[in-house]
């Protein structure tokens, strides 16, 4: 997909750039457009630079036969941060769609949230009363602090829907047994004795109008960026170039690995374009049984209700078949492992990253966080407030 028009790519030969800018930002996610956008805003030059060959990061997404694909997974834009919608919604409309997962174990299908849908199918209640009852019983298993994701799981939820919605899909997610996993994972489970089927316990949500794409190359509009360069590879020639660089990759990479390799989960993507215009009815179906290898597949027209940008009905579908693995060099990391031991080594890539002059570390990757969208947003607002020495508007 070519770069939209307005955004002013320049690739130019080794050594024949001499112009110096005051921020070379590494990264064209929302970290880095948003710190470029605001750089430009108070009057700093600035270089934005890329490997891939398009401009979004992760949030990348591609139209094709008139459906915008999430080619680097499903995002779903949610906040109960008002500065931060406020602030993103300058750049793009959003539609009003509502994440609502369908689960699949060995053919049952669930609502997900957890909410009366889901407790009606697991255990035939009717009332919120019947299934807080039966919420309290299972959750009475686990006694004091629980001590892993299992353990979390079945104190918020219980032993029969952790069994069969939440156990063999995490184990897919993360790689890892379920006891070897931190509680802190799934603090943010959503349960509810209503028929809500919003997954998001949030105020603002939705998908850009006209693509993720468009809404970062909006951020970019005006701001030279230079695709299909890989910054760690020319990074001596590339810092010359700029008086401060934000990174944005992997804080490990930058360091060369030199403490060792931080752990990183990743995603594999089998995308099939189908010849019928429905092939689930839902944006999302979690597979959460062990044995499918897949996590879910993702039917992308459904985020933006099965219609193309003039309003009309298409008559083929795509979906992507989702498969987490674990990272290894060469791979794109998409999250962070944040275990106790992967949590430490990054400590002290911190303090390397700390005592870097004039880098600024960020987003997912940068700080080795596991980021929604809303808080990539607020944590680069929050440092172009500290950069640029004023409230960002």
């Amino acid at each position: 997909m070519p770069l939209p028009h307005n955004i002013p790519v320049i690739f130019k030969e080794r050594n024949t750039c001499y112009m110096k800018y005051d921020y070379l930002v590494v990264g064209s996610g929302l970290y880095g457009a948003i710190f470029a956008h605001e750089a430009k805003v108070h009057g700093k030059s600035v270089l934005v630079v890329d490997k891939r060959p398009n401009i979004a990061g992760n949030i990348y997404t591609e139209n094709i036969e008139g459906i915008n694909v999430h080619k680097y997974g499903a995002h779903i834009f949610h906040t109960n941060n008002k500065k931060v919608w406020n602030y993103i919604t300058r750049f793009a409309e959003f539609n009003r769609f509502t994440n609502s997962p369908v689960a699949n174990y060995k053919g049952e299908l669930y609502s997900l949230p957890f909410n009366m849908y889901t407790f009606n199918k697991m255990w035939g209640v009717v009332t919120p009363e019947e299934a807080a009852a039966k919420i309290e019983e299972q959750r009475k298993e686990i006694i004091g602090e629980p001590q892993n994701l299992e353990e979390q799981a079945i104190s918020l939820v219980g032993r029969d829907i952790y069994e069969k919605l939440i156990k063999g899909y995490t184990e897919k997610q993360w790689g890892r047994d379920c006891k070897e996993l931190p509680s802190f994972i799934i603090k943010r489970l959503p349960v509810r004795l209503t028929f809500d089927n919003n997954y998001f316990n949030a105020l603002y949500q939705g998908i850009p109008v006209g693509s993720y794409t468009k809404m970062i190359a909006n951020l970019l509009d005006g701001i030279e960026v230079r695709l299909n360069t890989d910054y760690l590879e020319n990074k001596a020639e590339l810092d010359a170039l700029a008086d401060k660089v934000v990174y944005t990759g992997p804080i490990d990479a930058y360091f060369d690995y030199k403490l060792g390799t931080l752990e990183y989960r990743s995603v594999r993507f089998e995308m099939e374009t189908l010849d019928k215009p429905n092939f689930q009815g839902n944006a999302a179906v979690n597979y959460t049984d062990r044995e499918t290898p897949w996590t879910r597949i993702i039917e992308h027209k459904w985020f933006e209700f099965g219609k193309d940008e003039n309003g009309n009905d298409l008559p083929k579908t795509i979906i992507s078949r989702e498969y987490s693995s674990e990272w290894k060099p060469g791979d794109e990391p998409y999250y962070p492992v944040n275990d106790a031991k992967n949590v430490l080594l990054y400590s002290e890539y911190k303090k390397l990253a700390d005592a870097e002059h004039n880098v600024i570390f960020g987003g997912r990757l940068g700080e080795y966080k596991y980021y929604d969208m809303d808080q990539v947003i607020a944590a680069v607002l929050d440092k172009c407030e500290i950069e640029f020495a004023g409230a960002i508007v």
